[in-house]
């Protein structure tokens, strides 16, 4: 897939964030889209990732408590500035070092989410703010939710670059781009997909690391 193909949509608070879009039939492990939304530049690019966090950063105020940033999606760069601009606006935490936690939880074979023995000081009692690439069908943040919840944190909000659904659980994701954003975004159930139904290949299997071309 060629940058050629790429259109680039700036985000309405900061034109200098930028979500990059190409069209096509693309499979994830949940869905099929039409439109493959590649954020490698913005969470691998240390101006791009700091104007996301920034963004992102504006949705909390001051009375939302976090202590720990869980990364998924490999948004650990952005998870780091967001963890910045949230302590520079007043953003409280309430662990002992007074200094939020940035980190990522692990995936088993298994499809288990899990949190190491050493990593779990940063997540039991704790209040988490989830940082995600995309939400797509909101699966992947159910999960992850239900992973905190057993390991006893408290999960106080969740962000995302791009989300096509605006609550898990009773949650409510902020992000930088809604499916409004991009013309002609849909995403189907892999059994419901009318670009299946009517043989057109797909392009790619996709997901918030990047891409397999297909053809």
């Amino acid at each position: 897939m060629s940058t050629e193909q790429y259109a680039k949509i700036p985000a309405k608070l900061d034109s200098h964030v930028l979500l990059r879009v190409v069209s096509g039939h693309f499979a994830t492990s949940q869905s099929h889209i039409t439109r493959y939304l590649d954020i490698m530049a913005m969470k691998s690019r240390c101006n791009e990732a700091r104007g996301a966090a920034e963004l992102l950063s504006r949705r909390y105020e001051a009375t939302i408590p976090v202590d720990t940033v869980v990364c998924l999606d490999g948004m650990e760069v952005v998870g780091t500035y967001l963890a910045e601009a949230l302590t520079r606006v007043g953003v409280l935490s309430y662990n002992a070092h007074k200094s939020l936690y940035v980190m990522s939880p692990e995936y088993l074979s298994s499809g288990q989410i899990i949190f190491r023995d050493n990593m779990q000081m940063a997540i039991r009692k704790k209040n988490i703010l989830v940082l995600m690439g995309s939400v797509t069908t909101g699966k992947t943040l159910e999960n992850m939710l239900d992973s905190i919840k057993y390991y006893e944190g408290n999960v106080t909000g969740a962000c995302a670059v791009f989300s096509a659904v605006e609550e898990v659980q009773g949650i409510s994701i902020h992000s930088i781009f809604q499916p409004s954003d991009v013309p002609g975004y849909e995403s189907f159930r892999p059994d419901n997909c009318p670009y299946c139904k009517a043989k057109q290949p797909i392009s790619a299997i996709v997901n918030s690391f990047g891409y397999s071309a297909l053809y």
